[in-house]
């Protein structure tokens, strides 16, 4: 894998290989421990693709060596209350295991970075685990931090609640 050769693109839903590729790399994020250590549903592996692309704001990134996939990043726009303006929440990114640690990561959320800004967002965000710290690394290598509003307040956190 030569970097010069890595194209990075904005997904196409429609484009066949995309689509494969979307749910290849996300059936192997969700294998992985940080994704949960399960494979994607048969119903997320048959809708997944058709279900982003009718989502609104939706949009994800792809890399790829030749015809080979090497990453993914699924984005929602959002809005920020404070900014009065639309953000982009990155939900997933995924860079496949041979293709770590070679700057896949970062240049996908660089194309992340500038379709926020054709879309007119002040910020992108993300959540990360505690405890990943190779993702944490590469994300504070493109200008990532911990959110905080107010030092004396300490950093936020990411919370759920399942319905």
């Amino acid at each position: 894998m030569s970097k010069n050769t890595i194209d990075i693109v904005l997904a196409d839903y429609a484009n066949s290989q995309h689509a494969e590729a979307l749910v290849k790399l996300m059936d192997e994020y969700a294998r992985d421990p940080y994704g949960g250590g399960e494979p994607l549903s048969d119903t997320c592996r048959e809708q997944l693709v058709s279900k982003l692309a009718a989502f609104p704001g939706a949009f994800s990134v792809l890399a790829f060596d030749d015809s080979r996939a090497l990453g993914l990043v699924n984005c929602f726009t959002g809005f920020s209350t404070f900014a009065c303006k639309p953000l982009v929440n990155i939900h997933d990114v995924i860079v496949t295991g041979e293709a770590r640690g070679g700057g896949v990561c970062g240049q996908m959320l660089e194309l992340v970075a500038a379709e926020a800004k054709r879309r007119g967002c002040c910020k992108l965000t993300m959540e990360v685990l505690e405890k990943n710290r190779p993702a944490q690394r590469a994300y504070r290598k493109v200008g990532f931090e911990p959110y905080v509003l107010d030092e004396n307040m300490g950093a936020a956190h990411f919370w759920q609640r399942y319905l």
